[in-house]
């Protein structure tokens, strides 16, 4: 086994879904293969891109649809988004050694590859980064984090792969950030963004499909919802319609009172980027999973 990294831009023409499954030509096929069973991190490419978050792959199968293609699968409920994409150098230097000449200049010939192997120390560097609290981290550059007089950042490499990556509690807070983040801190069914005195906000992340269904830790399984609409969501008392149109269920005894809640026109608030935007197939889980009736 050995780890990897994955290129996965949004809005690619392959059939990707970085929670589930990662597609790729034949001409990689070599090259992913040592990275079954082992982990690997998604990368994004441009100016805003990054090490974007990690998955573990446990199978590969042919495209039955696309001739000389195939699907890398991910096992379920491994896969982690980073709050905070880790940049392509880290003080000054690749993170992925890999793709470095022994000068330190960028291999420009590796660079173009999607499919790239990293070692475990490169590997363990970058997820050290991603899990640190945001406040933890030295300040960032466009293309690199570091300042002028910035203490380098140390990451304990003796910790291992497990307690870093599968640790509850910072998957917690990563999906927890991404959500916050994306929402502006505000309930997505009420339009309400309250920060406590501690300037923690109040508004919570919901997954949509649930996490004891396999419902993965992914932007577009979550949503921002304050608490008591995250408990009637929970219970299946409230919905999202295909187009995002907040749906009472017919169990709720006292409509009027929490149409009151709710925004005017119950069209739910959303991030400004589609691509955060909850995914279909999971509010159609969870309407079918709560046997869901409108009222």
């Amino acid at each position: 086994m050995a780890k990897g990294v994955l290129i996965h831009n949004p809005g690619t023409s392959y059939k990707d879904d970085v929670a589930t499954r990662y597609h790729f030509p034949k001409m990689y096929l070599d090259r992913i293969r040592p990275f079954i069973g082992d982990r690997i991190l998604y990368y994004q490419s441009g100016a805003k891109g990054g090490y974007t978050g990690t998955a573990q792959i446990l199978s590969i199968e042919q495209d039955p649809e696309m001739q000389n293609h195939y699907f890398a699968n991910i096992a379920p409920r491994c896969y982690i988004g980073f709050s905070n994409n880790v940049p392509f150098r880290i003080q000054g230097q690749i993170a992925n050694q890999f793709l470095a000449n022994p000068d330190g200049s960028p291999n420009r010939g590796r660079q173009v590859w999607a499919v790239r192997q990293i070692s475990d120390a490169d590997f363990m560097k970058i997820i050290s980064l991603a899990a640190v609290q945001p406040e933890e981290l030295p300040r960032i550059s466009e293309n690199q984090f570091e300042e002028k007089g910035q203490e380098p950042f140390i990451f304990d490499a003796h910790r291992s792969t497990i307690e870093v990556v599968l640790n509850k509690k910072v998957r917690d807070r990563l999906f927890r950030e991404q959500i916050l983040t994306a929402y502006n801190k505000t309930c997505a069914f009420t339009g309400m963004r309250f920060i406590n005195g501690g300037g923690r906000a109040e508004v919570q992340a919901a997954h949509i499909k649930a996490v004891a269904n396999d419902g993965p830790d992914l932007l577009s399984n979550g949503i921002a919802l304050s608490g008591t609409i995250h408990w009637m969501f929970d219970r299946g008392l409230l919905a999202l319609s295909d187009d995002y149109k907040i749906l009472v269920s017919r169990k709720v005894n006292n409509i009027s009172e929490v149409d009151r809640l709710l925004v005017r026109d119950r069209q739910a608030l959303l991030p400004e980027n589609q691509n955060h935007h909850p995914d279909k197939r999971y509010i159609a889980w969870h309407r079918e999973h709560h046997e869901f009736q409108a009222a």
